[in-house]
């Protein structure tokens, strides 16, 4: 997939999930799994969802843009209901994230491993505006180290989300990141949780693999 670059006011209009930018986006379908019971970080999780189906929503419709800053993905999936809030202990809120290995030996699957991180940008519907920065180095090991860095905003409307997720291409940060420039290739993973179906932590649906990203270079002077 391509991550076209977007100057002026296409590029101000990439955090709005109907804005601007994604009107001539290219996007892809990506299909989706149910993260699998054994690799549940808990055994008291695998039992309580050993006679449910994990992973309610099969296919995420991805496409993503950079203005040689930031980096923005726009992501799009069918959710009959919108679950903006935490109810009781079977509702939770809608969520998305992508992910992109800290390192390329980071294994998806795991979510990273020792000294191999997953660094997750992690949106969830209650806690519109805002997304949090999430750090992995194996099961059950996901942390949150930044609520700042990440812009996240989700639209929902027709039984449909639109969800943004964006980041500057480099931060600073003591912890293991993912950090991008114009015209390399990185790999990236998207996840969605639906609430009403309970589906919360590893409790998800995925896209398995790795999938390949190019951000387009930079326009040479005199062609921007």
């Amino acid at each position: 997939m391509k991550a076209n670059y977007v100057s002026g006011g296409r590029a101000a209009s990439m955090l709005d999930p109907d804005g601007a930018a994604w009107k001539d986006a290219r996007s892809e379908t990506i299909s989706m799994i149910g993260t699998p019971l054994g690799l549940q970080p808990t055994e008291a999780i695998r039992a309580s969802w050993s006679d449910k189906s994990i992973g309610a929503v099969s296919k995420v419709s991805v496409a993503a843009l950079h203005d040689g800053k930031q980096l923005a993905f726009r992501l799009e999936w069918d959710s009959p209901t919108e679950n903006r809030e935490i109810g009781d202990t079977t509702a939770f809120p809608d969520a998305a994230s992508v992910a992109l290995p800290a390192r390329k030996d980071a294994p998806l699957i795991t979510m990273g491993m020792p000294g191999s991180a997953v660094n997750a940008w992690y949106w969830r519907a209650d806690d519109e505006g805002k997304a949090r920065q999430v750090v992995a180095e194996g099961l059950g090991t996901s942390r949150t180290v930044d609520t700042n860095l990440v812009a996240g905003r989700g639209v929902w409307k027709e039984g449909r989300w639109a969800v943004v997720l964006s980041r500057a291409l480099r931060v600073a940060s003591d912890e293991p990141v993912a950090q991008l420039a114009p015209g390399e290739k990185a790999a990236f993973a998207v996840a969605v949780w639906e609430g009403s179906r309970g589906e919360r932590g590893g409790i998800k649906a995925f896209s398995q693999n790795w999938r390949e990203l190019t951000l387009q270079p930079l326009p040479t002077k005199g062609n921007s």
